[in-house]
């Protein structure tokens, strides 16, 4: 299924560890310099910026190619137009194909035609259905990203696929179920975590290690899922947008207690298993949930001034980041305050360095170019004077 050269994804995954170790300071630049020169990868960006710069370039050839075939098509019948989008979407087939074949990967190029692609799906179905069938169109999108990561290892890819297909199964349940909009947060809650447990399982029994990060993708997300879909405030908020009777305040709902504590409880549980499992990825999330928790509760209950519940967040936050370092930072092994030597943090320092000098307008020094015109040693006085002509 996958169309690109495993082989080169091999050694492109083999080529990040060098660069790892390089960084931590196992290897040398040397051997790291030999490595690459030794194993062919694929053609890929990892700077954010040149990669934007592709796809911006890669948007622009995918549209004149649409546009000529637009232009060839005005004289044809009448309903063309209909037809179009379909032309797009095969227009990125061949050009995500072409692509690929040719070693494209994360490349800027790729996404272009890879996105382009799914984006005319959307249109071609929505312009077939006239915009009235909403689930036709999730299901077309949730299928068309799914094939295109299972075959080109593209992320995004597989984040339109998660939310194409939870958009449309809580689609389905409120259109079509009776009691739709009273289960929908529960239903979303199983989805969430029987999403995250089939994930952990894909994980465990996985046979093709290229899509190790999908999954990883998904998995993540399913977290947040499982978080938002028992929060109080999006409950509440959505409910009253669902039911068409949302004024200047949204409705109470019901289990309103139930749902404050399924707000506050999960974050706590997100970090307690983080710190257990040593989850870098769930203690972002848990500490991103946390943070939402008290935006939710001040939401609808403003206790404190603004600034007063700033000032109170901002002491609470330094006393536990002051105990925890002062607890760990003395810890070699396990969760620990030493520095990571794999994952490089210079980025962080040389952002933090650049910041300070943008802020306070220093200036590299510049070294004096030397003068064209050489004077000695100066024995007696002037410039270079010995004493004699």
């Amino acid at each position: 299924m996958i169309v690109l050269d495993k082989n080169k994804l091999d050694n492109s995954a083999l080529t990040e560890e060098a660069e790892a170790l390089k960084n931590a300071g196992f290897i040398g630049k040397e051997q790291l310099n030999f490595i690459e020169k030794e194993l062919p990868i694929l053609n890929s960006h990892k700077n954010i910026l040149v990669r934007i710069g592709f796809f911006l370039l890669g948007s622009f050839l995918y549209a004149s190619l649409c546009g000529a075939v637009s232009l060839f098509g005005l004289s044809g019948i009448d309903s063309y137009w209909k037809v179009l989008p379909f032309v797009f979407v095969a227009i990125g087939f061949v050009g995500s194909e072409l692509l690929a074949k040719q070693g494209y990967h994360n490349h800027g190029l790729d996404d272009a035609f890879i996105l382009g692609t799914l984006l005319n799906t959307g249109l071609a179905i929505g312009v077939l259905s006239e915009g009235e069938n909403v689930l036709s169109i999730t299901i077309a999108v949730t299928v068309v990203s799914f094939i295109l990561y299972l075959r080109y290892l593209h992320l995004l890819s597989v984040l339109v696929f998660y939310l194409a297909l939870t958009v449309t199964l809580g689609y389905a349940i409120f259109e079509f179920l009776e009691f739709g909009q009273a289960i929908l947060p529960f239903f979303m809650l199983l989805y969430g975590a029987g999403t995250y447990y089939f994930c952990r399982k894909l994980l465990k029994d996985l046979s093709e290690p290229f899509y190790y990060s999908g999954i990883v993708l998904i998995k993540s997300i399913s977290l947040i899922l499982f978080y938002l879909s028992g929060n109080y405030m999006v409950v509440r908020e959505l409910s009253g947008m669902l039911s068409g009777i949302y004024y200047d305040v949204s409705p109470e709902i019901p289990l309103a207690f139930f749902f404050w504590i399924f707000t506050f409880a999960v974050p706590v549980l997100y970090l307690f298993f983080a710190l257990k499992n040593k989850d870098r990825i769930m203690l972002w999330i848990s500490f991103i949930a946390i943070a939402f928790s008290f935006y939710s509760f001040r939401f609808y209950h403003s206790v404190l001034p603004v600034e007063v519940a700033l000032t109170l967040g901002g002491l609470l936050l330094f006393a536990i980041a002051f105990f925890s370092i002062k607890k760990l930072k003395t810890k070699e092994t396990g969760l620990t305050f030493k520095p990571d030597r794999i994952s490089n943090s210079n980025d962080f320092l040389n952002a933090e360095a650049l910041i300070i000098a943008s802020t306070f307008g220093m200036k590299p020094e510049v070294k004096p170019a030397d003068s064209p015109m050489e004077f000695g040693g100066g024995g007696f006085s002037g410039g270079g004077s010995e004493g004699s002509f």
